[in-house]
């Protein structure tokens, strides 16, 4: 059975939201991948994805240098998982910026006086965009104590466990 375009982008939205932290992948200039946490902003639609990080990091300087990213996503009460590929821009868009903030971001930009006090008119804020270009996600067949089930028999029996359903979306389900 083929699932739609529409029922895996909403599928998508669904894990993305509960899922609060990503695992964002970038390229040094010297080709070493480098992983760090970031909480997802909002999604667009197409699953484009928006991150709030300083201006000031190396993440920046690695998305200027290779715009190429990775996103991932892991439930651990699930199993169920988020794969994203795309390209990232950076924008200091300040009408973007006041849209998307949030108080929280206060926590990870210190008050160090002036404009620089973690508000949304901070000169630090900047915004990361993921166009999306290919996603691969798992979502669970069933709940998780038929999950864990699923899991038991298959350690009995040496058959694969039927736990979840994966799907991919790609350029042209993405627009």
């Amino acid at each position: 059975m083929t699932t739609s375009t529409e029922k895996k982008l909403d599928e998508l939205y669904a894990l993305i939201d509960e899922m609060d932290i990503a695992m964002m992948t970038t390229r040094r200039a010297n080709g070493m991948l480098v992983t760090r946490p970031m909480a997802t902003q909002k999604h667009e639609q197409d699953a484009d994805l928006w991150f709030v990080t300083n201006i000031e990091t190396h993440k920046i300087d690695q998305l200027k240098h290779d715009p190429n990213i990775s996103i991932g996503y892991y439930n651990s009460d699930t199993s169920e998982w988020v794969s994203i590929s795309g390209t990232a821009t950076i924008s200091q868009d300040r009408a973007k910026i006041r849209e998307l903030y949030a108080p929280d971001w206060k926590v990870w930009f210190e008050d160090e006086g002036g404009e620089r006090d973690g508000g949304p008119d901070d000169p630090r804020l900047a915004l990361i965009f993921v166009d999306a270009q290919s996603v691969h996600y798992m979502k669970n067949k069933y709940a998780k104590p038929r999950t864990l089930f699923e899991l038991a028999r298959a350690f009995v029996t040496g058959d694969d466990p039927d736990v979840g359903r994966e799907e991919h979306l790609d350029d042209g389900d993405l627009g």
